[in-house]
């Protein structure tokens, strides 16, 4: 786990205001890797709040204490700080968000060596959009064509991986409800895949307690060129509604609602030439507000015994790849997980040991928070450094819904 607390006091950090309401700090990160030819960029916005003030501001929000039996022991759970705003308008936060998005993609292309004119398709996370054409808004001000193709994926925290198996597998289900394969249709352009998230914005209308501490804003992109730096080895996805609403999560985007336990919960939707949205449908809270989730323990059982499941028939599908390809003696370099929190990946990875399954699984971002789909491309982007021409990675995201992505890739370069 890392020591610094505040993001903001990193070395090699971009800082800035974006001049919204009395002025909102951001930092930003660019990582570049030449040799295996990947770029992008991480970083967030609001103010950073570590554990000891936090409770305070979250008090003066919520306008009640915080009942001692609520407050978590957050860096037990892996988080140091987070990022939050406060008492902005709708309008300011449309402004907020757009100029950060556009910084983002912008920022993520300049990464990568390319400029922003050059890229030919966004793919990119969001748990709670601001506006349905927010990925619009984004690429027209980042100086993106605006030809090329925009996809939104709204599956909670699973979104930014699940926006990368979009990409890399052309075999994937999503990849099935569409006129054209995204995956077939990318390969060889320059792509732009992260997740975004204002989940400051988003948790102002919760009252749970357990959210407001975890959840902070963040963004990570990443810049690819689908089947030449970044490959496709093997991969798994799975969905299970969450019945018992374990994790509620409110919907601010289109979904037809239209839940069937034995039936596909993804809307897929191409809504012009140029944008796609793939919808998760989610367990809704009916008090109206934004998530309501149970403790940590409870956030374990959710996810844990299927994550398991899922991480380990990838594992499996990969070592036979492998053994097609004649290459057993490969294995992969690291495992990039989701950071819900320490104690889900901690114990994942020991039942996966358990099973005989020995893959590094570093904890990476404890100064944001919970950032849900912008975790896996941040902790991606602190491993990039250390990457290493034809390296395999497994990336493994689960979210909200219930939804699970993870794929097995082989660096390029």
């Amino acid at each position: 786990m890392e020591n610094t607390s505040s993001f903001f006091e990193k070395p090699n950090v971009e800082k800035g205001v974006i001049a919204v309401g009395q002025g909102v700090p951001f930092g930003l990160m660019r990582v570049t890797n030449s040799q295996v030819q990947i770029g992008g960029v991480y970083g967030t916005w609001g103010e950073s709040y570590d554990n000891q003030s936090l409770p305070a501001m979250l008090e003066d929000r919520l306008g009640v204490p915080i009942p001692a039996s609520e407050r978590l022991n957050l860096a037990e759970l892996g988080f140091l700080s987070r990022h939050h705003i406060t008492n902005l308008s709708r309008e300011e936060n449309m402004e907020l968000e757009v100029q950060m998005g556009a910084r983002f993609l912008r920022e993520a292309a300049l990464a990568c060596g390319w400029n922003p004119s050059e890229v030919e398709a966004i793919l990119i996370g969001m748990s709670a959009p601001i506006a349905d054409d927010y990925l619009e808004r984004i690429a027209r001000g980042a100086g993106i064509p605006e030809s090329a193709l925009k996809v939104a994926v709204h599956k909670a925290c699973d979104g930014s991986v699940s926006s990368l198996h979009l990409a890399l597998n052309p075999a994937l289900p999503e990849n099935q409800q569409l006129n054209q394969n995204l995956a077939e249709r990318l390969r060889g352009k320059k792509v732009l895949v992260g997740g975004i998230e204002g989940l400051s914005r988003f948790i102002n209308s919760s009252h749970d307690a357990n959210a407001l501490q975890l959840f902070g804003n963040a963004a990570g992109v990443i810049g690819i060129i689908p089947d030449e730096t970044m490959k496709f080895l093997a991969g798994r996805s799975f969905e299970s509604y969450d019945e018992d609403g374990v994790l509620q999560v409110q919907m601010n985007y289109p979904h037809t609602a239209q839940k069937s336990d034995s039936a596909w919960n993804i809307d897929v939707t191409q809504t012009s030439a140029t944008h796609i949205r793939v919808a998760g449908l989610m367990h809704e809270p009916r008090d109206g507000s934004s998530i309501v989730m149970a403790g940590p323990m409870g956030m374990v059982k959710l996810f844990v015994r299927t994550g398991v499941q899922v991480a380990r028939d990838a594992y499996l599908a990969y070592r036979e790849k492998m053994e097609q390809l004649g290459t057993t003696g490969k294995s992969l370099a690291v495992g990039i997980v989701h950071h819900a929190n320490y104690k889900i990946n901690l114990l994942k990875q020991k039942h996966l040991q358990n099973e005989g399954i020995n893959l590094s699984m570093p904890w990476l971002v404890s100064d944001f928070g919970n950032v849900s789909a912008a975790s896996n491309m941040i902790a991606f982007l602190r491993k990039l450094p250390d990457f290493k021409p034809g390296d395999h990675i497994l990336i493994d995201g689960f979210g909200a819904g219930t939804y699970y992505d993870t794929l097995a890739v082989e660096l390029g370069g």
